[in-house]
């Protein structure tokens, strides 16, 4: 086989397009086409990153053989066939990028492994629209660690976010951290759980805030109340949120009346 079948016949078995290929090593497609032709042949430095993505040996690829005994693999072939049954990807492209892609580095529309890219992204560390790992990362992200618009995680990190450790514009968790903030531990501007620290607003069993309602500890220094609120009460909460909340939160007092 010469130089330009043994690239062409393992492209096909890892599942690459030429233009795939040409993306992974910095060339052209018509240098990859070329290549197969054997109308020109790899810089060195190109066959070494050929041989390193194909787990085969640059001796292999450099020195003209027959085909390979078939009832004697080599080891090239015996690893060539094991990433094989790793790896599986879509021959079908958009914009040189699989539709699916399930391997150890996976990179598709719906991409599953260890490391994944996509618009879906499924793997131990994921990164897509829609992402779910140990490490996630996307608009809707699910995982251990998550970081997203929407955000739901051991340690979640978003617009809306929700997890044992949660840092976001809405936040809900054990230990919240905030602008609207809802947990055990509730802190931001506007916070409510058991121990409650707001800048503006705090509502919980021990709130503390310019405006606090407590059951059984407040310090507000603009209004506090402690135990269940009267009408009175809650009229008074009205009028002090007007007074103490910049108008760009008046959308987190609409959500606070439902709690009163």
């Amino acid at each position: 086989m010469t130089i330009g079948e043994k690239i062409s016949r393992l492209r096909k078995e890892n599942n690459h397009t030429q233009e795939q290929l040409a993306d992974i090593l910095g060339v052209s497609r018509q240098a990859i086409s070329k290549w197969e032709s054997n109308i020109t042949y790899p810089e060195t430095d190109k066959l070494i990153r050929l041989s390193k993505l194909f787990n085969c040996s640059l001796d292999y690829l450099l020195k003209e053989s027959e085909e390979t005994n078939k009832e004697n693999p080599s080891q090239e072939e015996i690893l060539s066939f094991r990433k094989r049954l790793r790896e599986r990807k879509s021959e079908k492209t958009i914009w040189g990028m699989p539709m699916w892609h399930i391997g150890r580095n996976a990179r598709g529309f719906l991409a599953v492994g260890l490391t994944a890219r996509g618009v879906i992204a499924v793997g131990l560390n994921a990164k897509g629209i829609v992402s779910l790992g140990m490490l996630s990362v996307g608009g809707l992200s699910l995982g251990m660690f998550s970081l997203g618009l929407c955000s739901l995680g051991l340690f979640a990190l978003g617009l809306l976010s929700a997890g044992c450790f949660s840092i976001g514009v809405f936040a809900v968790g054990a230990i919240s951290l905030g602008i609207l903030s809802l947990g055990a531990i509730a802190i931001g501007d506007f916070s409510i759980g058991a121990l409650s620290i707001g800048h503006y607003f705090a509502l919980g069993d021990n709130a503390r805030a310019m405006i606090a309602l407590g059951d059984t500890k407040a310090a507000g220094s603009v209004f506090q109340r402690m135990g269940e609120l009267s009408p009175q009460d809650i009229t008074d909460v009205l009028r002090s949120l007007e007074a103490v909340v910049p108008n760009y939160f008046s959308w987190v007092q609409s959500i606070l009346r439902l709690f009163l």
